[in-house]
């Protein structure tokens, strides 16, 4: 047997047993998650030329911090967690992930809402943004921008 043939076969084996496969959009999503950062820019809130900008970075303490759990069947729950560590205004509905977009349906506060995100990976979770009628006047023309980590249950 020739040697060059068989180092080039080794060295090829080598470089793809080496290579991880990096986790799917959907895969990824299928966790528990925390909203550490959330930002709504409505740039004509209620139909007005007034700009509202809503940011908070739950820090210090907050009174309420939203979480998640997504399932691998495609439904998940979202809540808020009070200071206690009570769940609170818990919400369930359904998920699905096209390429890096996430698309939740679920019921809010007696309102029906299907909302989708343009997802990225980051080290610690990911960061989600959408285009939405967060100020309920029939534009769908507010800007949501949230930051999210990985946590354990």
């Amino acid at each position: 047997m020739k040697t060059k043939p068989f180092f080039f076969i080794v060295f090829f084996g080598i470089l793809f047993a080496s290579c991880s496969s990096e986790k799917t959009t959907k895969e990824y999503i299928i966790d528990s998650w925390q909203t550490t950062y959330l930002k709504i820019e409505m740039e004509t809130v209620n139909k007005t030329d007034s700009l509202q900008v809503y940011e908070d970075k739950f820090e210090n303490n907050p009174e309420l911090v939203a979480q998640s759990k997504y399932n691998s069947d495609g439904t998940f729950s979202a809540w808020f967690k009070n200071k206690k560590g009570e769940q609170v205004s818990k919400s369930d509905g359904k998920w699905v992930v096209v390429d890096d977009s996430l698309t939740v349906e679920f019921n809010y506060g007696g309102r029906d809402m299907k909302v989708s995100y343009h997802i990225t990976k980051t080290k610690e979770g990911f960061i989600g943004k959408s285009k939405y009628d967060w100020d309920e006047d029939g534009d769908f023309d507010d800007l949501l921008t949230m930051k999210t980590k990985r946590i354990k249950e």
